[in-house]
């Protein structure tokens, strides 16, 4: 039985096929469009997933969308009424678009879908889910546990922002939930959007920023925009924010209180802004933390599941694991509304269906490389046809070869098997450096992504190695979870580096493996495991070798305001773009040095929305 999911209309429009209960198929919109967060009804990742399915929509048994758009409508009008007249402008900007589009989105999208179709014959039938059953079901049905809390946070979905579920066995059950307009996700958005970054896309700057400031507005927010109650619940003083009704997400009181307006894009950032960053990270930490220990107070649960936009906060997902809360937690690495299409899918086959789920300790995620690959006839047919020299190595050739590249300081696009669904690469669509250079970062962020300067990167390890470089024992294999690199690693400061403020900080070494190691001797860790990424693992096992260090430099393989690579096409293009020394096809191994000139300028920079 085949039920494709479907996410879209929001952000972040996504597809996921999956047949008998097994994920076959997931991908993003914005992979193929390369318009970033691509909000569109998601065509192309529809065609990919059928393709790697191999079926088409007429094979298909069941289409299911993410959400409910009859009741986040409900909630729309009854916001605007509540508010009145305030939101006026706003309401008269998305009345028009729902009234012609979303208010029929069952229509929309069997139109949609038929202009798939290649026959005649009817669609199959079309079920919607609610936006957070469809987030806790990404979580909990591809989860490694029989029975788990699953706490969902994001934004808002129809009128939820939080929800607690127990789920057991192939069913979910609802315990409570906080609605709109009082959402973590939308708090630390609003600070994302004060700070000067981009909402929907900025938040994991305001995280990566944080360790430059001090929390000294923690108790600002707790006494003036949130009423936080010991068991984490939570109502948010909506007089200082405009997002219920407005175009902009805080207004003048918020000014106000945080000493002036918001940061203009791309303009300079202050001490201030360090400051708001770490004390908005701070408090989200304890509203999570509260949430989860009264998960485990009232579920007695000895295992955890999380999604929802939020869930991609993986400095406090560390903090739940250091609390030792928990037994385990397993996040979906697609967190965000593109998980939503497979949640979706999944809550059909094990919800509506009532079919049984098997547990056997293995996440069902497979890595989480769900999308599509090229292969070496693909590869070869597009290098040759735009005369671009090559060597074809086999592996045990290739690898070595690699190592020593690495070791050399050299920058390497990584381009292998199917493309990663979700936000993170984990090698297989991903630029590696060598953690032990000092330069690394400042290249990697200034010559390679066009990025700001005080980002971090994140390091892949071998799984069976990562408790002897970090304060860590167990596997993140989706880059979800921080930890702090072990002392024996870590370098001291001298008295003068220790009284430098902001982004005095950022050119000063913290460890010995300086190009992962974040100011507060932090790492966001990608474990590697031979069994979901073979070839990858072999790469760290051969570098190791080399070197005695097990770890790369991760980060994906796009610039600035680019989705991830896709196909061969994109990862020559960005590779031609960028400074990288060299790019691995598969097994095509490429230098920049011996590259034909390409007369291109910085106007393609032009082409992706910053983010």
């Amino acid at each position: 039985m085949n039920i494709l999911g479907i996410s879209a209309y929001y952000h972040d429009s996504a597809a996921a096929l999956i047949r008998s209960g097994e994920i076959i198929a997931a991908a993003q919109e914005e992979r193929f469009s390369r318009k970033k967060h691509d909000a569109r009804f998601p065509v192309n990742a529809i065609r990919s997933c059928l393709e790697i399915g191999q079926v088409s929509l007429a094979d298909l048994d069941y289409v299911v969308f993410y959400d409910k758009p009859l009741v986040k409508f409900e909630r729309l009008l009854e916001t605007y009424l509540g508010f009145a007249p305030k939101g006026f402008r706003s309401f008269v900007q998305a009345m028009p678009i729902w009234l012609k589009e979303k208010l029929y989105l069952k229509t929309v999208l069997k139109k949609e879908l038929m202009a798939l179709s290649t026959s005649s014959s009817q669609l199959p039938p079309l079920l919607f889910t609610e936006h957070h059953q469809s987030h806790a079901a990404s979580a909990f049905f591809p989860s490694p546990f029989k029975k788990a809390g699953v706490l969902c946070l994001d934004g808002v979905g129809e009128w939820t922002t939080t929800s607690v579920w127990l789920g057991e066995d192939n069913h979910l059950t609802p315990q409570w939930e906080i609605d709109f307009p009082h959402s973590l996700g939308l708090l630390y958005s609003a600070f994302t959007y004060f700070t000067g970054f981009k909402v929907n896309s900025g938040e994991y700057k305001l995280m990566g920023l944080a360790p430059y400031g001090e929390p000294k507005y923690v108790q600002t927010i707790l006494d003036h925009l949130i009423d936080l109650k010991e068991d984490g619940t939570f109502q948010l003083n909506m007089r200082y924010f405009n997002y219920a009704v407005g175009l902009t997400m805080t207004n003048r009181r918020f000014d106000k209180l945080f000493g002036g307006p918001p940061r203009s894009r791309e303009g300079t950032l202050t001490q201030r802004e360090m400051d708001i960053a770490r004390s908005i990270q701070a408090v989200t930490e304890e509203v999570v933390l509260r949430l989860v220990r009264n998960v485990r107070k009232e579920l007695a649960v000895d295992y955890l599941c999380l999604a929802g936009g939020v869930a991609l906060n993986c400095v406090a997902n560390g903090r739940i694991l250091r609390e030792n809360l928990f037994q385990d937690i397993w996040i979906q690495p697609a967190a965000g509304d593109a998980g939503g299409a497979l949640g979706a899918a999944l809550s059909v086959w094990h919800e509506y269906l009532d079919k049984s789920r098997e547990v056997n300790g293995i996440d069902r995620m497979q890595g989480a490389y769900l999308g599509p690959k090229s292969s070496d006839t693909d590869i070869r047919t597009y290098l040759e046809s735009i005369n671009a020299p090559y060597e074809y190595l086999p592996d045990d050739e290739l690898f070595p070869k690699l190592a020593q590249i690495l070791g050399g300081e050299n920058v390497v696009g990584w381009f292998h098997g199917r493309m990663e669904f979700g936000p993170r690469a984990l090698g297989g669509r991903s630029i590696l450096g060598d953690p032990r250079s000092t330069k690394m970062q400042s290249v990697m962020n200034l010559k390679i992504k066009y990025r700001e300067s005080f980002r971090p990167f994140a390091p892949s390890i071998l799984s069976d190695r990562v408790s002897d470089y970090f304060e860590m024992d167990q596997s993140s294999p989706y880059m979800l979870l921080v930890a702090n690199v072990k002392p024996e690693f870590r370098l001291s400061l001298t008295e003068s580096q220790q009284k430098l403020f902001g982004i005095e900080k950022l050119n000063i070494p913290r460890s010995t493996l300086p190009a992962i190691t974040h100011l507060d001797y932090s790492a966001r860790i990608q474990t590697v495991h031979s069994e979901t990424n073979p070839r990858y693992y072999a790469l760290l096992k051969q570098f190791e070798a080399l070197t005695g260090c097990p770890i790369l430099v991760n980060t994906s393989f796009n610039v600035r305001g680019e989705p991830l690579v896709c196909t061969p096409q994109d990862a020559y293009q960005c590779f031609m773009r960028t400074e990288m020394d060299y790019l691995v096809l598969e097994n095509f191994l490429l230098s920049k040095h011996n590259q034909p000139a390409r007369a291109e300028d910085d106007a393609w920079k032009q082409e992706f929305e910053l983010d």
